[in-house]
């Protein structure tokens, strides 16, 4: 895509309510990356399947929805395939050992970019290949001390968007504090306003021994030309800003789709091309990054938004031909469920819509049509029946045709592949249903329970009965929380919980308060001092356990991920006479060191969520388990990932070192090559016997 020149276009005045942003500072724009020829590396047409009960998501089709590029675990990682829809020849297009994250296919079909973890770890690059596994390079991501993150195509397939974290420059601590960039608001604390760049990695001293501290200086979204025959075009500079992705781009080129903003405030942002000036802006809902796409004629901007709602729906936003907003409506919608995923179809003017309903996915399809100078209306919703219960991502396949991966609580991730309101179809390289787990140990569906916390807020989950209990025999049970806090508890099948089950132990995965799928308001009730409410929903998720699973009150285990490690943490020493063990993954210790020790626009995002760690620095510290350490009882499990930045492995140390301090008996499992998430086949398998020998161990009767 030819970027238009300063002349092409005539600049309307933007909106009283949106002045344009000022013009960003130099020092915080990241240099605009160049293409790198990389050794092909792809791999044999006829794929050997390593994993008897592999995985396949994330799938983006060719041009005509004849093939797709996917990611699948067959190989023991996450790894780059292609094939197609419905035939059986599948093949490896990268045989690199590094975790591939996301993946897209060029709209002209000659290029498939897609993201990698270098090492397992949390920092990522973007490569593209052509379909055949020839040409592979790396477009952004080079610097060890940036990350990259894959954006839209040009609609024409000329050039893929990018966005690029600057390296990391130094800065001094002062009086035992990490200093923010820029002043925060003086209302921050009422949590309307914007989060500061807090974030900080220790690495080298600096001047006389002082220890300095790595902060990002922003990120730039860029179009790159695959082919590295045009110079990269600067679409977007957010300095210390925690996300930007680039959502899409109208046919023509003129205005881009932004999404930005720290979790909770999230907003969709239109910027035209030719002068980076912002033009609209709207609130718009945590989850699913790909928020909205521009209409064919670029006069319709449709998004998946919350703007002044407790739940998602679907929007429409009139446009000018200079992208300023002539009026904004909701045209889809559901009273109490969220719209999960948004995606428009081949043609532009159908509309694919994913409902979260109490966990659970419903499908609808609905057809818009578009009057001159107002948005776009949408016809009755045309259900689409699912054959598993959880939609994770939906994309285009061609004329009539849509591409979706399913998951649910009797099956491993799959692609399906369907025309437009006819029955589903399996692609043949997903697993079958049937080899899910191995014979003779069918999967648990899970059922749906409710309760309320004590301060009278309704919370839920999903309670998973190990087979062959009496339906009325009290059972040990470890009660899972998510991470996040803005993740969802959903009926999707879990090897983890299978480990357990299979051991006899009954899993409780609960929402308490935080989480997402329940409305705004649901999300929001854990803000600030609001997470000591939090911390209470785990005991009385405990307890309902016992009164409706039937849990054994004597043999309760707590345990969760990331967030969930949190709260493993807290709960252990908030509630030390109800729980047993627990074992804690990638979690969170002392909120104060992990703000030292994330990564930056971690530390900004975070801010909005636990509170600003000078400002908040004793709430901070009373909310971190390390502050009652000494009231640990029960023998923990700590598991992390060595290349862990999103929460440092710091954390699990210095919990399990005070554990052993004070006479608890306390392990840790660090696991090689791997980062916040466990992608590796055998770390996985050696994480879940390591935590189903622990459970099974400490959960013995008397």
């Amino acid at each position: 895509m030819t970027p238009p020149r300063a002349s092409d276009t005539r600049t309307p005045p933007l909106p009283a309510q949106e002045p344009a942003p000022p013009e960003p500072r130099e020092t915080h724009r990241a240099a605009a990356p160049a293409p790198v020829p990389l050794p092909e590396a792809e791999g044999p047409r006829d794929a050997v399947t390593r994993l008897r009960a592999h995985g396949c998501w994330y799938p983006s089709a060719d041009p005509d929805g004849t093939e797709a590029a996917f990611i699948c675990d067959r190989g023991g990682v996450p790894q780059l395939w292609a094939g197609p829809v419905d035939g059986e020849g599948v093949r490896l297009l990268d045989s690199s050992p590094d975790p591939v994250k996301e993946v897209s296919w060029s709209p002209d079909g000659r290029w498939i970019a897609y993201t990698t973890a270098p090492g397992g770890g949390e920092h990522s690059r973007v490569l593209c290949v052509r379909p055949d596994g020839t040409g592979r390079r790396l477009l952004a991501g080079a610097d060890p001390d940036t990350s990259a993150y894959l954006g839209c195509w040009a609609r024409d397939g000329s050039a893929v968007a990018v966005t690029l974290a600057a390296p990391a420059a130094s800065r001094a601590r002062r009086d035992g504090l990490w200093q923010p960039s820029d002043p925060a608001p003086a209302h921050w604390t009422a949590r309307d306003g914007r989060a500061t760049l807090l974030g900080t990695t220790a690495h080298a001293p600096g001047p006389g021994g002082t220890p300095a501290a790595r902060t990002g200086a922003g990120l730039s979204a860029y179009l790159i030309d695959p082919d590295g025959l045009a110079s990269p075009v600067l679409l977007a500079t957010e300095p210390d800003a925690p996300t930007l992705r680039v959502c899409d781009l109208t046919a023509d080129g003129r205005l881009a789709l932004l999404r930005r903003g720290p979790r909770g405030r999230r907003e969709a942002v239109v910027r035209r091309v030719v002068d980076t000036a912002t033009t609209f802006t709207l609130p718009v809902a945590d989850g699913d990054q790909w928020i909205g796409r521009f209409s064919p004629d670029g006069r319709t901007l449709w998004l998946r938004s919350d703007a002044g709602r407790e739940y998602a729906a679907l929007f429409a936003v009139a446009l000018d031909a200079g992208g300023t907003a002539l009026g904004t409506r909701v045209v889809a919608e559901r009273a109490d469920s969220d719209l999960d995923l948004l995606t428009l179809a081949h043609d532009g003017r159908t509309a694919v819509l994913a409902w979260n309903v109490r966990g659970a996915s419903e499908l609808d399809v609905v057809e818009t049509s578009a009057r001159p100078g107002a948005p776009d209306t949408t016809g009755p919703p045309r259900p689409v029946p699912l054959p598993h219960e959880v939609v994770t991502r939906i994309t285009a396949a061609g004329a009539g045709r849509l591409l979706l991966a399913l998951s649910g609580s009797q099956r491993r991730p799959g692609v399906w592949w369907a025309h437009e309101g006819v029955s589903l179809l399996r692609t043949p390289w997903s697993a079958r249903d049937e080899d899910t787990v191995p014979p003779g140990r069918p999967p648990v569906r899970p059922v749906l329970t409710r309760l309320t916390a004590r301060d009278g807020l309704p919370l839920g989950g999903w309670y998973y009965r190990a087979p062959g209990r009496a339906s009325h025999e009290p059972a040990p049970c470890v009660v899972h929380l998510h991470g996040g806090p803005e993740d969802q508890e959903r009926p999707v099948f879990d090897p983890l919980y299978h480990e357990l089950l299979g051991r006899g132990l009954d899993v409780f995965a609960p929402d308490v308060r935080g989480s997402g799928g329940h409305g705004r308001s649901f999300v929001d009730a854990d803000l600030g001092t609001g997470r000591f409410a939090a911390l209470d929903d785990v005991a009385d998720c405990a307890a309902h356990a016992v009164t409706a699973g039937p849990a054994d009150p004597t043999r309760l285990a707590v345990m969760g991920r990331s967030y969930g490690g949190y709260l493993t943490f807290a709960s252990l020493v908030w509630h030390p006479e109800l729980f047993r063990t627990g074992v804690a993954v990638c979690g969170m210790s002392d909120l104060l060191t992990f703000f030292a020790g994330t990564e930056p626009w971690i530390a900004e995002s975070a801010a909005h969520k636990y509170g600003h760690p000078e400002r908040d620095r004793e709430l901070l510290r009373t909310l971190s388990p390390m502050s009652r350490i000494d009231a640990l009882r029960a023998p923990l499990l700590a598991v992390h990932g060595e290349h862990d930045t999103n929460v440092p492995p710091g954390e699990s140390e210095q919990f399990v070192r005070a554990a052993r301090e004070r006479g608890v008996p306390a392990e840790l499992l660090v696991l090689r090559d791997e980062g916040h998430d466990f992608l590796r086949a055998e770390n996985r398998r050696l994480f879940r016997r390591a935590a189903g020998d622990w459970m099974e161990r400490h959960l013995r009767p008397f």
